[in-house]
């Protein structure tokens, strides 16, 4: 079988690791510090390293890279209870096999070994050093599992210049998650394009992202290059990609494919080398089925996806980040929070998520200038009405996102008719299968709310053979 050495100074985890791998027949040497484990390499090779980040003398990220200098390509798991992101980007960057924090739950930690072992010298190191520059303004906070997990994405999406697709409640730091990855990617050096979708309307999405000649419309007495154009050699992040129209994403997609944008009223592309992150709160797997995003577009940008969880599943996260908040407006520490303020702030449910918390943290501290912040210097929690927000994209735009689909999935064979029926079909149905819902199967109730006669309803139900009792 195979030889596994473990470093750290937790003789309990030690022990864990040492009997569950000496049970599966492998020879397991163990060492409390960094040291000692270079000196053991240096008399038997392992074909694992399993080692620990905070260790009493040289540290793990440290000794990570001694110990590749001296066994090569053997796959070294770092673990630690103190992860962060740039603990987990260095851990990837150079070479670990893979990241794991404490606590981990044994049979996992077992799973990754027995990967490792089968990776053998496969695994290649990158050796990639990281920027120590400040991330005071785009810094992820968060020891949560959860939180552990999105460094990990990152970590190892960072460096693999393809597209991500981050997922997430509104307020729950999509941008600051495009922004780590592009900081540790290999365009770190170049632009960081963030566009707001929602920002723009309609008329001028597609000028301000692809650009515009000189009198291409009226207004545009200047020629402009466009935001995709900005972020040659960089990474252009569109937040809420979701909200982009199907002319504009049959648009979209072509630039990725093909690099090249061409302006509004022009006719020569201009390239453009970038990376493609894109955010969203929508569920695009339901806009793809019901024909309002499109199904290549989404494939293409569902390359590596990032989900972040709200904030209010990662209470543990909460006293870290409400600390932050209150640091970056109150640096000269006049103010604290109070232990009723920190329970309060541990049983508020955060529709709002990271956003809603610095907003509460900032007027507390605001209203309360020194001393303990109280319960009462927060702001009321955002209610389920004001987190509900207003779908960006109207019936009308609807409508015709649904008529441009049919007639692209009929520009091969040139053919589209019934195009009344089919709308009435899909639209009707699903109007009748929502009123159903509201009223949990009362067909009198959902008659009402209709405007119908309930024999109608009774009709409609029977020609779309809607199975009532299955309805919330």
């Amino acid at each position: 079988m195979s030889s596994i050495l473990i470093v750290d100074d937790e003789p309990s985890i030690c022990w864990a690791l040492e009997k569950a791998l000496s049970e599966d027949g492998h020879e397991v040497n163990t060492t409390a510090t960094a040291e000692d484990a270079l000196q053991l390499i240096t008399e038997s090779v392992p074909d694992v390293v399993v080692m620990d980040v905070r260790l009493p003398g040289m540290d793990g990220l440290t000794a990570l890279k001694e110990l590749q200098r001296q066994i090569g390509k053997t796959p070294v798991i770092i673990i630690t209870a103190f992860g962060d992101l740039d603990t987990a980007v260095q851990a990837i960057n150079r070479g670990a096999f893979e990241y794991l924090t404490k606590p981990f739950d044994l049979d996992q930690a077992i799973n990754v070994i027995q990967k490792a072992i089968a990776a053998g010298g496969s695994v290649t190191s990158a050796d990639k050093t990281t920027s120590e520059e400040s991330l005071e303004n785009h810094l992820l906070i968060g020891s949560s599992p959860a939180m552990q997990a999105i460094y990990r994405d990152i970590a190892i999406v960072a460096e693999r210049d393809v597209p991500v697709l981050i997922t997430g409640e509104s307020g729950t730091g999509k941008e600051l998650v495009a922004a780590a990855i592009h900081r540790y990617s290999k365009r770190a050096n170049g632009p960081f394009v963030p566009v707001c979708i929602p920002a723009m309307s309609e008329s001028v999405l597609e000028s301000e992202l692809f650009g515009h000649t000189r009198g291409a419309f009226t207004g545009a007495t200047e020629k402009r290059s466009g935001l995709i154009k900005a972020a040659d050699g960089g990474t252009a992040f569109f937040d809420e990609i979701g909200d982009i129209t199907i002319p504009t994403q049959v648009k979209l997609l072509r630039v990725i494919e093909s690099r090249a944008v061409t302006p509004v009223g022009g006719d020569d592309p201009l390239i453009s080398d970038f990376r493609l992150l894109a955010a969203t709160n929508r569920d695009l797997d339901s806009m793809v089925a019901d024909g309002t995003f499109r199904k290549d577009l989404y494939f293409r940008l569902n390359v590596y996806q990032i989900m972040i969880p709200p904030l209010r599943e990662r209470p543990e996260d909460i006293p870290l980040l409400a600390d932050h908040f209150m640091k970056r407006i109150d640096p000269a520490g006049k103010v604290y929070l109070g232990k009723a303020a920190s329970k309060e702030l541990l049983s508020r449910p955060w529709l709002g998520n990271v956003r809603e918390l610095r907003n509460t943290i900032e007027h507390a501290v605001i209203v309360t200038r020194s001393g303990e912040i109280s319960a009462d210097a927060f702001a009321a929690p955002m209610s389920i009405t004001d987190s509900i927000s207003k779908p960006s994209t109207s019936l009308g735009q609807s409508v015709r996102n649904w008529i441009q689909s049919q007639i692209d999935d009929h520009t091969s064979d040139g053919e589209i008719a019934n195009l009344f029926d089919r709308f009435q079909s899909e639209s009707e149905s699903v109007l009748i299968s929502e009123a159903l819902s509201l009223t949990h199967g009362n067909r009198q109730e959902a008659a009402k709310i209709l405007g119908i006669h309930r024999q109608t309803l009774r009709e409609k139900i029977r020609r779309y053979q809607l199975n009532v009792s299955e309805l919330p």
